[in-house]
């Protein structure tokens, strides 16, 4: 009798128990997570710094060996042995302790939340470890900014006399801007929070300990002196726009001007230690100007960010209006700037029958395309491709090999883009074929409606 007393009591028991074992499982994955793409994310930074150093230094040796021989006596100022003490003024700069992002942030509270809980101890130092390397490196990047800008400055205003070197001043802003640019790259893919830190975060935020250690310990929230429900509330990954921080001020506050005044003079207190350390850094103003070049908006995606892949169809017809062959093709593009893009891809062949009477699906062959597109203006861009095509039914790919039988085309055309929805895009193209044998102009002509995403 006692056993089956207890039966209720277990089955009522047991999932709470398996609850939390996915709980702490999903954690321990949280944990590991975090310790991964913070290394992968520290060594992306670090590599690309110091190839990006070598690219100045390389860029750096060649106006000195030109300058030898115009101004020996200006190379020796410019490129002595202690030239890097022009950015002695960095060694003091003060590093502002207001963390590197939101998510950063609640990625280091997560951390030491689960450390105080003893979940996965094992892998959490290694996760902290790596996180102190990545701040490091981090500040250290600050640095290097500081640095290219300050020097390259000092070469442009002692070289300005000499026209011969203003291609190496371009290509050292250059390497100025795109360094910058990749680190913003880097970061933003850093801080995409996958799956598994939105499942963790989530769960944390369904404790109220951890609501409360936020609160106690954020450098965000300590800076606003947000109350016991801001954690659930919203969440860290990202800050509120103005009209919410209004909102928040107004439920907060009410209409008491006493705390208004109180509030007004934290943020005029906030506004003037920005401005002193801009003064006291004029440099770092000036991160953001406007490059002497025209930037490659994609230059600082990795080679499957380039990537773009879609598919088109087109019909053909023989004699009447029925068509005959469904020509359905798949294809991957690079994107070699912000306005074109360069492919290849596979067709099929698929025969529909004679007539609406006949209609029957069969193979009909294959064909392979190259293609580049490029905007002319707005949505429109210019076409163009080179294909061959194997208008037979094959059996086994050695019948591919008797080039013979493959017909050669060469098109140019027009295409129109539209966006379907935020992830695809949907494109309608006008083409003529210049190769296509016949005495059919219809032929010459290809009507393609297609998708990329």
């Amino acid at each position: 009798m006692k056993l089956i007393a207890f039966i209720p009591i277990a089955l009522i028991l047991f999932p709470c128990h398996v609850s939390a074992q996915d709980s702490i499982g999903n954690q321990i994955k949280y944990i590991q997570y975090v310790g991964q793409s913070t290394l992968s994310y520290e060594k992306k930074i670090t590599h690309y710094s110091e190839k990006m150093l070598a690219r100045f230094s390389k860029e750096e040796n060649k106006i000195q060996k030109r300058l030898k021989k115009i101004d020996p006596q200006k190379a020796n100022e410019l490129f002595n042995n202690n030239f890097r003490s022009y950015s002695d003024n960095l060694k003091n700069k003060v590093y502002s302790q207001i963390p590197l992002s939101s998510h950063f942030d609640t990625t280091q509270l997560s951390l030491q939340f689960l450390h105080k809980k003893g979940w996965g101890k094992q892998y959490l130092d290694l996760a902290s470890r790596n996180q102190e390397a990545l701040q490091g490196k981090l500040k250290v990047t600050e640095d290097i900014q500081a640095y290219i800008h300050n020097r390259r400055k000092q070469l442009q205003e002692q070289l300005s006399q000499y026209s011969q070197f203003s291609k190496n001043l371009q290509r050292l802003g250059k390497q100025a801007y795109y360094y910058k640019q990749q680190l913003e790259e880097y970061k933003t893919i850093y801080e995409n929070p996958s799956k598994i830190e939105k499942k963790a975060i989530s769960e944390l935020k369904k404790l109220p300990a951890y609501n409360e250690f936020v609160k106690n310990n954020s450098i965000i929230g300590n800076m606003f002196n947000l109350g016991e429900n801001y954690n659930t509330s919203r969440t860290l990954e990202g800050l509120q726009v103005r009209t919410q921080v209004e909102e928040i001020v107004q439920t907060r506050l009410g209409s008491d001007p006493g705390a208004r005044a109180a509030i007004s003079q934290q943020m005029q207190q906030v506004k003037d230690k920005i401005s002193e350390l801009k003064n006291k850094f004029p440099e770092l103003n000036s991160q953001a100007e406007m490059p002497d070049f025209k930037p490659n908006p994609v230059k600082t995606k990795s080679f499957f960010k380039r990537l773009e892949y879609g598919g088109n169809i087109q019909f053909q017809k023989s004699n009447s209006y029925y068509p005959t062959i469904g020509d359905i093709a798949g294809q991957v593009g690079y994107k070699f700037n912000k306005n074109g893009s360069i492919g290849l891809g596979i067709s099929y062949k698929l025969g529909l029958g004679t007539g609406w009477n006949h209609i029957a699906f069969s193979h009909q062959g294959i064909g392979l395309r190259s293609y580049i597109d490029y905007k002319i203006k707005g949505s429109f861009y210019l076409t163009g491709g080179y294909e061959k095509n194997y208008f037979q039914h094959f059996s086994n790919f050695s019948e591919l090999y008797q080039l013979k039988q493959w017909a050669e085309s060469a098109l140019l055309g027009v295409s129109k883009k539209y966006k379907i929805n935020p992830k695809v895009k949907g494109n309608l193209q006008l083409l003529y074929d210049f190769l296509l044998k016949g005495n059919s102009t219809t032929n010459h002509i290809k009507v393609r409606v297609g998708y990329n995403f």
